[in-house]
């Protein structure tokens, strides 16, 4: 995709200084740019690489004040962080153009294809699903029997999404991805041995859903594992059966949630956060890396961290303390040393 930096103020609402006419084909770091390249400045740390930068335009907000003269074509914006982002949508959808089914392909006759749907290479869609208008399932994916999937998702390669599962409008699900996998149900037996409880339920992935790599979300005993609206899951994380994610959560890399518990909406867990079973998460809440919630959270809007979680506050505080304990130990010991020889 080629425009110029006109073209681009045009679409961004914006106004150039410098040269309108330049000609745009890539978008790139502000540090890292060359001829040809449009980049950004949002962030005020970066604002010395504006003076240096061999980016062709650079995105910056009406508001920036120029320290000295630069070389590069501005483009004025109200938010340049939000328009730069708009351009790297419009950029991405040029690369999204993929329409019919690969020769390799398999979809079974009972299932029902919308319009401009992609199905590529290796990948085998099993009867009685149904998969919305301008959907893209790339090669390898597998999708199971009566699986329902919107319109406007993106499943990259490798994906599998068993049986009964239900994926709502304008998803993306990245590679190696599992959705409705056993929930880890076993029942202890008197011999010491374990018998498989059948996990008979399903998957719900509501609209505007982001699901990063290698992440696993296991289908209900019974009823649904349900991840609602919005919601944001990164790489490598772990949703146990019949969990429900409220709308606009987002969840950071190698983070559990255990089986049946229910996370309010907008909250944020931090990377490696664990979550124990059959919990309720109050809406806003916010966890901090690696913190570890072995009991329910009533209180909507604060922020948790460490293990045992505590309030922010409290743990940091608690943090600086165990940091000089090993001071206030050698002090200890002088002091019962001084008061042993009275």
């Amino acid at each position: 995709m080629e425009l110029s930096a006109k073209e681009v103020a045009n679409i961004l609402g914006g106004i150039v200084e410098g040269d309108e006419h330049i000609k745009l084909n890539t978008l790139a770091k502000i540090e890292e740019g060359g001829t040809g390249t449009l980049s950004f400045l949002a962030n005020p740390k970066y604002e010395p690489f504006l003076y240096t930068t061999q980016a062709s335009a650079v995105i910056v907000n009406k508001s920036l004040k120029l320290n000295k003269e630069v070389s590069t074509t501005l483009i004025r914006v109200d938010d340049a962080y939000a328009s730069f982002t708009l351009l790297l949508e419009k950029f991405a959808n040029g690369n999204q153009q993929l329409n019919g089914i690969e020769k390799t392909a398999v979809v079974a006759e009972s299932s029902v294809l919308g319009a401009n749907v992609y199905v590529g290479a290796h990948a085998y869609i099993a009867s009685k699903t149904k998969i919305g208008n301008n959907s893209k399932i790339h090669p390898q994916v597998y999708i199971g029997e009566n699986v329902s999937i919107g319109e406007n998702c993106v499943l990259f390669p490798g994906v599998k999404v068993y049986h009964g599962c239900q994926i709502g409008n304008n998803c993306i699900i990245h590679s190696g991805t599992i959705i409705g996998s056993d929930g880890f149900g076993f029942a202890p037996l008197a011999d010491g041995t374990y018998k498989k409880i059948p996990q008979t339920g399903i998957v719900t992935i509501n609209d505007n859903v982001e699901i990063g790599s290698n992440c696993t979300i296991d289908r209900a005993t019974l009823g649904s594992t349900t991840i609602n609206k919005g919601v944001k899951i990164d790489n490598l994380v772990q949703i146990a059966h019949n969990v429900e994610i409220g709308e606009n959560t987002v969840i950071a890399a190698q983070s559990g949630v255990a089986g049946s518990t229910k996370i309010g909406k907008n909250c944020v867990l931090g990377g490696q956060v664990g979550i124990a079973g059959h919990l309720v998460i109050a809406d806003f809440s916010q966890f901090g890396a690696q913190t570890g919630v072995a009991s329910s959270i009533k209180e909507s809007n604060k922020k948790w961290n460490g293990t045992p979680y505590m309030e922010m506050r409290d743990n940091l505080k608690s943090q600086t303390i165990f940091r000089k304990l090993p001071d206030i130990f050698k002090r200890l010991e002088a002091l019962e040393k001084l008061l042993s020889n009275k």
